[in-house]
């Protein structure tokens, strides 16, 4: 296709329009958004039905072969830890460590472990019961305790697989996982603290006049419950495995039969798969249809990120087939930018739109065919563009976000304080963990 770099331009952002338009005004899920823009975008780079359709596809099922076992083995694991009740263990070994007068900070280090292998929406609603009832023994704002829960959660699934849009955005751009998981845990971590900071701030001056939640708290009804041992390792060992086959698969002996063996234990699917078992591990009695219905609902839950991410991948296909690279490799302002360029993208798009999964992808196919000219196209580079892009997606958060009405529903705080507490604290977030990212490209890049 010989086509101007303007028509390149309107044809990608009409296509980013419609996924806008189609899920905020007209409520379709992302999916189908995203499918109606690769032909809006096709068509508008000329390309025919049948090319079109051949790049959708090849996209749908590459994205689908890449993360498929990863999001699936990622849901089933934040299910199994939330029914097991490791989840409830690991915080109140938080608390126990860091006394009540820290409480906010032992929430955030939760959402924070807690998040690593949860959606951020399911760790909220898990820990919410936890969260008010620290609040009824502190006195603690409920603020200063569900923010801090609320950004910690977000600090991760942002930026660190196997959430769906850092796992997505990995496997587009080839990013190593685990160096990315490490990355993002040394982004994310400074990030979370920026967030209880904050938390505590908002807490003094927005609460809530009424600060007392009339609920009782949740009876102790399970007798099983896991060791704190048994309740951590399905989150820690897949993260060693994971990290540890990233740094040893470029030695000498990586390429040796035993070492090759040793090393696929760290593969994401082996890593994921061990979770997956530990926390199987972690309940004692199980029964035959128990594990049936969690697995069916997995299965349920995966589906629907499945084939948002797999959309992602057939828009990004079709994206990649106008070589728009070549027209940005000869433009010194391009390269000069960087990687605050996809920061600004998924910015931009998480503002608009509201899912910081649906920004990451999408920015993820824009900046693909970009990597050259912007200077990232290194395995470094990947992964630090691939977290510039979940630090735009923090950004900013607000009332077409459901994550947002999560937190109001099962905080019971009010919109105007939400906006003025978790709305702000995600500008925070987000700018710090660019800053952060800058940072540590001036060494790795």
């Amino acid at each position: 296709m010989n086509l101007s770099l303007l028509q390149i331009i309107l044809s990608m952002l009409a296509g980013i329009a419609a996924i806008i338009l189609f899920t905020t005004k007209l409520r379709l899920p992302a999916f189908f958004s995203m499918l109606i823009a690769c032909f809006i975008t096709g068509f508008g780079l000329q390309m025919s039905l049948p090319d079109i359709l051949v790049a959708a596809k090849t996209g749908f099922g590459n994205t689908m072969q890449s993360l498929g076992f990863i999001i699936v083995l990622g849901t089933s694991l934040g299910l199994l830890l939330e029914h097991t009740g490791c989840t409830r263990v690991m915080a109140e070994y938080i608390l126990r460590k860091t006394g009540e007068k820290n409480a906010s900070l032992a929430i955030s280090l939760t959402g924070f472990i807690v998040g690593l292998p949860v959606f951020c929406d399911s760790g909220f609603i898990v820990l919410s019961g936890l969260n008010k009832s620290m609040i009824r023994r502190t006195g603690i704002s409920k603020v200063t305790m569900s923010v801090s829960l609320a950004s910690a959660l977000y600090a991760v699934h942002c930026m660190i697989p196997p959430h769906p849009g850092a796992a997505a955005a990995a496997g587009t751009l080839n990013a190593d996982f685990g160096k990315l998981i490490l990355y993002g845990i040394i982004i994310s971590f400074p990030v979370m603290l920026i967030g209880h900071w904050w938390a505590k701030y908002a807490g003094k001056k927005f609460q809530p006049i009424n600060n007392n939640n009339n609920e009782e708290d949740e009876p102790e009804t399970d007798n099983d419950r896991p060791t704190v041992i048994k309740a951590f390792l399905p989150v820690i060992v897949p993260i060693i495995l994971i990290a540890a086959r990233s740094f040893f698969i470029t030695t000498p002996q990586a390429s040796q039969g035993w070492m090759k063996n040793v090393l696929a234990l760290g593969d994401p699917v082996i890593a994921l798969t061990t979770g997956v078992l530990l926390a199987l591990y972690a309940k004692r009695k199980w029964s035959k249809d128990n594990i049936s219905l969690l697995l069916h609902e997995a299965l349920e839950k995966a589906g629907t990120i499945l084939l948002i991410t797999a959309a992602g991948g057939a828009f990004g296909a079709i994206l990649a087939a106008t070589h728009i690279e070549d027209h940005f490799a000869a433009m010194p302002l391009l390269s000069s930018m960087g990687l605050f360029l996809p920061f600004i993208i998924a910015f931009v798009l998480k503002t608009a739109q509201g899912s910081s999964t649906v920004a990451i992808i999408t920015t993820a196919s824009i900046v693909l065919p970009l990597l050259t000219p912007l200077g990232l196209d290194s395995d470094n580079g990947r992964l630090l563009c691939v977290i510039a892009m979940g630090a735009g997606s923090m950004i900013i958060s607000h009332a077409n976000d459901s994550y947002f009405w999560v937190i109001a529903k099962f905080s019971g705080i009010d919109m105007k304080t939400m906006l003025r507490s978790f709305s702000a604290v995600t500008i925070l977030m987000g700018l710090a963990a660019m800053l952060l990212v800058w940072l540590l490209s001036l060494i790795i890049l």
